[in-house]
């Protein structure tokens, strides 16, 4: 991964007791003389209970996706065939979701430096793109019932509906207690959410349906989830388009990083050059030269930068350049 400058500096441990364990993996590798520590909140253990809920969930949506398939055929509701197709591809994508995180798991390699932690991000848009299709699809079908009514089957609607919902319920209960900064998480909880309106809509037109005989309302709903939907793919979308894309992750400032590494680490003048990234939303790193006043020993200095970037910033990851007197990236006689 390119970082826009070439680093040619000598690099410290944060000294905040990173000890790595036996069989833990960083997930990246470096060169002679780099080191680095992660932050607080780094977790491969919940990595691993956020791919097991993947897992089950995945498992509880493929399982009744069929059955739900088959009881809007038969009662001809697009509320409960629009739900199926949710739960089909949010199956497929669930599994998706569930091997990304097996992926992440692997160690690093001379050519994957970082490690895997980038797949959970392009799933994540995957998700995001598939949802705003399925979305789209359940509109235009919407549209056309709206002119070209069917009969809808109220009953066995309702039945089937109730037990989705139930189904549903699970499986988003599942993943809810999963990472919140995770945007593979949020992707699998947005399908799963997803599912769950599609089938309050369903019983909702079902009960009307039975009610008034009213079919009209069964498409209507429809198209209503569908726009709560792309409210929330747009969402993941720009956000994991952004880190594949270098942008700084959510909820971290650049600017305001740099200011207060300038104002908090003593004898340390001014930052710049920051690149701040993410590989996943939560594996967040940054690369910086700091300019340090004459004196100041650049070993400590670093190593304080570092334990700032960790604790108050959630930077697990820090590459930083010290510097006296001219940078060594700016053109002719710039000082700081």
């Amino acid at each position: 991964m390119a970082n826009g400058h070439a680093h040619n500096h000598p690099h410290e441990e944060t000294g905040a007791g990173h000890e790595p364990s036996p069989g833990h993996d960083h997930g990246h590798a470096h060169g002679p003389g780099h080191s680095h520590s992660h932050g607080p909140g780094h977790s491969h253990s919940h990595g691993s209970t956020d791919k097991r809920r993947v897992l089950i969930a995945a498992v509880l949506t493929g399982g009744f996706m069929v059955a739900e398939a088959v009881g809007g055929v038969i009662t001809g509701s697009l509320a409960l065939l629009a739900d199926a197709g949710h739960m089909l591809t949010d199956s497929i994508s669930l599994a998706l979701a569930w091997y990304a995180f097996h992926l992440a798991g692997r160690a690093a390699s001379a050519r994957m430096t970082y490690g895997f932690d980038r797949v959970k991000t392009l799933v994540a848009y995957t998700n995001g793109l598939t949802i705003f299709a399925i979305a789209a699809w359940i509109v235009y079908e919407a549209v056309v019932r709206l002119f070209e009514p069917v009969q809808v089957l109220a009953g066995p609607m309702l039945w089937v509906a109730v037990i989705g919902l139930g189904v549903n319920i699970a499986a988003f209960l599942v993943l809810h207690g999963g990472s919140k900064e995770s945007l593979n998480m949020r992707g699998a909880v947005l399908h799963v959410l997803g599912d769950l309106l599609g089938s309050v809509a369903a019983i909702t037109a079902a009960l009307v349906i039975l009610a008034t005989g009213w079919t009209m309302i069964d498409p209507i709903l429809s198209a209503l989830v569908s726009v709560l939907l792309f409210r929330g793919a747009w969402s993941l979308i720009r956000e994991a388009g952004g880190l594949l894309l270098e942008g700084a992750p959510a909820g971290l400032d650049r600017d305001a990083i740099a200011k207060d590494i300038a104002t908090s680490i003593p004898g340390v003048r001014d930052v710049h050059h920051v690149h701040l990234w993410s590989l996943d939303g939560e594996r967040n790193m940054v690369t910086l030269h700091a300019c340090l006043n004459e004196g100041v020993d650049a070993s400590k200095a670093v190593s304080a930068i570092k334990r700032r970037l960790a604790s108050r910033h959630r930077i697990g990851h820090a590459t930083v350049e010290p510097e006296y007197g001219a940078c060594a990236d700016a053109s002719g006689d710039h000082r700081h």
